[in-house]
């Protein structure tokens, strides 16, 4: 099921060959950036996801890293609110998950850190139990004291806690836009999925240099 899609050659003709794709579903809406109404999410960028030696290892997504720290930096740089989520979860608040994983990603493991490249860049930590980041957190709470009304999404993993995030995002008014060399899936067909479903109504799916000239320029 796991495989390698991205890697350093080819992740800027993937994607863009995966915005072609689903272009004809997104009806190519342009991304117009309300600055002061935006903020950033990296999801789930931990160690449990990104090394190599762990059993839930993405293959690509260290290759999303330096996207999602030069989308972080840009962000930062516009005094833009960063989130970074770190995904935990014990017995009580596992729910289905506890039934579906045979592991659960506890507080006290270190695997449950943040990469230390994204850390490191800097954003506010936000603690959640389930896929989606907006369950039993205070993120949509944060963002409207922000007055926040685009959102951008970066992480792992697209189909899951990217996707449920996005929707959620969506049915409470955000805009949200995806950078699909910004995010990482096990496969392929998870990843192109997500924005086949996604680029309809929910998201806006972009390139990562896109969204950084447009965050320069402005």
């Amino acid at each position: 099921m796991k495989e390698q899609y991205f890697t350093e050659e080819n992740i800027d003709l993937e994607s863009q060959a995966m915005i072609d794709e689903v272009k004809y579903y997104s009806g190519m809406r342009m991304f117009k950036p309300d600055f002061g109404h935006m903020a950033l999410l990296v999801v789930d960028m931990q160690n449990y996801f990104l090394d190599p030696d762990e059993h839930a290892f993405i293959p690509s997504a260290p290759l999303i890293i330096p996207n999602i720290i030069e989308t972080m930096q840009a962000c930062l740089k516009k005094k833009m609110p960063v989130f970074i989520t770190r995904h935990i979860n014990n017995d009580a608040n596992a729910g289905m998950m506890g039934i579906r994983w045979h592991e659960l990603i506890k507080e006290n493991d270190p695997r449950s850190e943040i990469h230390k490249r994204i850390s490191d860049v800097g954003g506010k930590i936000l603690k959640k139990t389930q896929f989606d980041v907006f369950h039993e957190t205070d993120l949509d709470q944060q963002l409207r004291a922000a007055n926040v009304k685009q959102l951008i999404i970066t992480g792992v993993m697209t189909n899951l806690c990217c996707e449920s995030t996005a929707r959620t995002a969506f049915v409470k008014g955000f805009d949200v836009v995806m950078p699909v060399d910004a995010t990482a899936a096990y496969n392929y067909e998870f990843h192109l999925a997500t924005f086949l479903n996604l680029a309809y109504l929910f998201a806006r799916p972009v390139k990562t240099k896109t969204l950084l000239d447009l965050l320069k320029n402005a």
